[in-house]
């Protein structure tokens, strides 16, 4: 790969001032040397409708080429009653169609969530589940699941705890390694 690794992130989240939004633009920060991340927000996409697959509204079509371009994904998921956000699942529903086609097939991924008591474990285990059956490779260690969220940023989205900050980074720098594993 002699261009810079390029990692598309986006987060399950629609709120703007999102923890989750917010860890992702910490890991954007700490991206290291030779790979960039670029931010999506999941704002535009409308709900998944089977009718519009094969004629997808501009957004869609947008999003899937942006993974499609991607060397690998970085997803932040929250946690809402013991699963991802529909946000999120909806963004991936639309991804992966139509069936045999979808842009997911075989894209490295990581994943990271910020949250309350489980810090998303749960979330991302689901995450995990339907990224197997959709062939992508994940990235299973290290684990970032950021608990009490409301200790770790301030009121402005500022990271102000130095051990998720260490996660982070690990998880970015591994995230670089496991993308050149399943380079092209």
């Amino acid at each position: 790969m002699p261009s810079p690794i390029h990692i598309l992130g986006f987060a399950g989240s629609l709120r703007k001032n999102s923890y989750n939004r917010a860890a992702l633009k910490i890991a954007q920060e700490l991206v290291p040397e030779g790979a960039e991340l670029e931010i999506v927000t999941l704002d535009e996409l409308p709900l998944f409708n089977q009718d519009y697959e094969n004629d997808e509204p501009s957004a869609v079509r947008s999003f899937k080429e942006k993974i499609h371009q991607a060397d690998s994904l970085l997803i932040v998921t929250p946690e809402y009653n013991y699963s991802t956000s529909g946000v999120l699942k909806n963004a991936i529903d639309w991804a992966s169609r139509p069936t045999g086609k979808s842009v997911l097939e075989g894209k490295p991924a990581a994943l990271m969530g910020v949250g309350g008591r489980f810090g998303t474990v749960r979330a991302q285990q689901h995450l995990r589940q339907t990224f197997l059956y959709l062939n992508m490779p994940v990235l299973l260690k290290p684990e970032v699941h950021v608990m009490a969220a409301w200790e770790k940023f301030d009121n402005n989205g500022n990271l102000t705890d130095d051990k998720t900050r260490e996660q982070i980074q690990a998880l970015v720098e591994a995230l670089v390694q496991w993308t050149k594993r399943f380079a092209k």
